[in-house]
């Protein structure tokens, strides 16, 4: 992968129960967790042998809900932590130093959560490619601050379409009942059967966001794991 800033480089979920939170994913999704190299509580997903996603507790531990996030490459982690505040974002952890690197974590001025790595990335790891994520997708609630914060923090261009590995969807609404609806970075992996998935995260105390005539035959949903995290999945 080119390490280069404003490249998404991991996806980390937020859990306070490890043994739970990969009981679920690996029935779901057919992972295998590792220990991770950037510290103790930090475990590795893998797939095909393939890294895929992180497992934080550390984040937890710090207050943190359960979520999926998108970390982006960044040369200077706390010059990037002051832009985001400067441009309307919130940095709610660092810049801390963590593992080999430093990070951050927060949100955009519309209260999409995202987390900023200034170290080395996974060499085997690209969103698209491999057993990585699919897509990601910011949904937001209003595109022209989205655009201009990104471009400031990311050095991302103001236009979406030439945004590296990423997508922009309007009708984002803060506060919605529906936390798929609420502002957010949407994290999709590939999976053979969603349907079949789908069963399998309900089996395991996950939620599946759609009415369950939706479900099956379905090319892509959105799951809720037992902790709340919200992830989509899709045919390949």
């Amino acid at each position: 992968m080119n390490e280069r800033s404003g490249t998404a480089c991991w996806v980390s979920v937020t859990t306070d129960d490890r043994q739970a939170t990969e009981e679920f994913y690996g029935a779901v999704l057919g992972w295998s967790f590792e220990g991770g190299s950037l510290a103790p509580e930090a475990r590795v997903a893998t797939a095909a042998g393939q890294p895929v996603a992180g497992l934080n507790e550390a984040a937890a531990a710090r207050g943190l809900p359960a979520r999926w996030t998108v970390f982006f490459l960044v040369e200077d982690a706390d010059r990037a932590a002051e832009l985001m505040s400067e441009r309307g974002g919130t940095v709610a952890v660092g810049p801390v130093d963590f593992g080999n690197g430093r990070t951050v974590l927060g949100s955009d001025p519309c209260g999409a959560a995202f987390g900023l790595w200034q170290g080395s990335a996974p060499p085997e790891w690209s969103v698209g490619a491999g057993e990585a994520p699919a897509e990601l997708c910011l949904r937001t609630a209003d595109p022209g601050t989205a655009l201009d914060f990104y471009s400031a923090v990311l050095g991302w261009p103001r236009e979406p379409e030439r945004w590296p590995h990423a997508c922009l969807r309007a009708g984002a609404s803060p506060g919605d009942p529906d936390p798929s609806a609420r502002p957010r970075w949407v994290v999709t992996f590939r999976a053979a059967d969603p349907g079949e998935a789908a069963a399998a995260a309900k089996r395991h105390g996950g939620t599946v966001l759609a009415p369950s005539e939706d479900v099956e035959g379905a090319s892509r949903i959105t799951l809720s794991d037992p902790h709340g995290a919200l992830c989509t999945l899709a045919r390949p």
